[in-house]
């Protein structure tokens, strides 16, 4: 039954590739299908002249734009943003599809004047069998809810940037997402979402974000994406994302809900792995518990590594600017 929502949505799907496009198609339909219905789709082609052209004569009753900004998430988004006409903004990525109450949930959480934005659950949406050697803990890096899904909304620090429900008010107020720190293309960084939901918070320090469970969408992973060759490239990505989102906002924050990850979700997840290899003799526990071993060791190098190139970025600037003083200092001397 189709509902009228309390508050007038925009949703926006970006998209740079062509190779997604029935994943594209399927998650387009599944917004037609919400029982409370969207003001608009917005559709942001990224830098992709032939994608934009197809979408522009395939989807009628869609706002097909290109990405005005630079190349990547962050860009096509704010690109979306600027022509939205609804009170909320919602974001859906280009490879799910949203189940039919998905609006429905994440617009009735936004009513209360305190909340900033909701985020929903990311179910994965297998291509093959599912891989038995990716724990749970991880599946962030195929894009999708790793936490303990809790039966009512929770506060959190921000919500995942492609299940997501975020009030006008705060693109408004404290700007848009920031180039420079989410993906580009098939490069698996990330933290956009991170970054701009601390910023409103440092805005707005008495207003929240929510996660909804019953908000749902279902992510589609493609095999390319269960392999260790992935599994690997994702983490040490994140962990220069999370350096980077550390310079901006501070490591406090920046690494607030990482520090419970690492020192309860993920020593939790390598006991039960350890007790399905021992107790109940499941090779697979085994490897899964070696698989959060070795996805936290990538991803701290990858923050050690990020930090390690700004420093040495950071002392070549201020080298340089002492030479060019020196070199003024001589300089003038010289004329007296």
């Amino acid at each position: 039954m189709i509902q009228t929502c309390c508050q007038t949505i925009s949703v926006i799907i970006c998209a740079y590739t062509e190779e997604r496009w029935y994943n594209l198609v399927a998650a387009v339909e599944s917004l037609r299908n919400q029982t409370c219905v969207p003001e608009e789709i917005i559709f942001v082609i990224d830098h992709n002249e032939t994608l934009l052209s197809r979408a522009r004569d395939y989807f009628t009753d869609v706002v097909v734009i290109e990405n005005k900004e630079e190349k990547g998430l962050s860009g096509s988004r704010n690109s979306g943003i600027k022509i939205a006409h609804g009170s909320l903004i919602a974001f859906l990525d280009d490879d799910a599809v949203a189940d039919t109450e998905w609006l429905a949930y994440l617009s009735r959480q936004c009513v209360d004047k305190r909340v900033m934005g909701a985020g929903g659950t990311v179910e994965p949406l297998w291509s093959g069998t599912p891989p038995s050697w990716l724990p749970k803990e991880f599946y962030w890096v195929i894009g999708c809810t790793y936490q303990q899904v809790v039966d009512k909304p929770v506060v959190v620090r921000n919500p995942y940037g492609g299940c997501t429900c975020i009030k006008r008010e705060v693109f408004e107020q404290v700007g848009g997402f920031r180039n420079g720190i989410g993906r580009v293309g098939d490069h698996p960084v990330g933290g956009e979402e991170t970054e701009l939901s601390i910023r409103a918070t440092h805005y707005w320090p008495q207003r929240i974000f929510l996660y909804e469970p019953r908000a749902k969408i279902y992510h589609y992973v493609p095999s390319s994406r269960t392999c260790w060759r992935y599994f690997i490239a994702r983490c040490y990505a994140e962990g220069l994302s999370k350096s980077a989102i550390s310079r901006l906002v501070g490591a406090k924050d920046a690494l607030a809900s990482e520090r419970a990850y690492t020192l309860f979700l993920l020593p939790k997840g390598i006991v039960c792995g350890l007790m399905d290899a021992i107790v109940r003799r499941k090779p697979e526990g085994l490897q899964r518990t070696g698989a959060i071993i070795i996805g936290l060791v990538v991803t701290t190098i990858g923050y050690i590594v990020g930090t390690a190139i700004h420093f040495i970025h950071v002392s070549k600037h201020v080298n340089l600017c002492n030479r060019h003083n020196v070199e003024q200092m001589f300089h003038h001397r010289s004329q007296l």
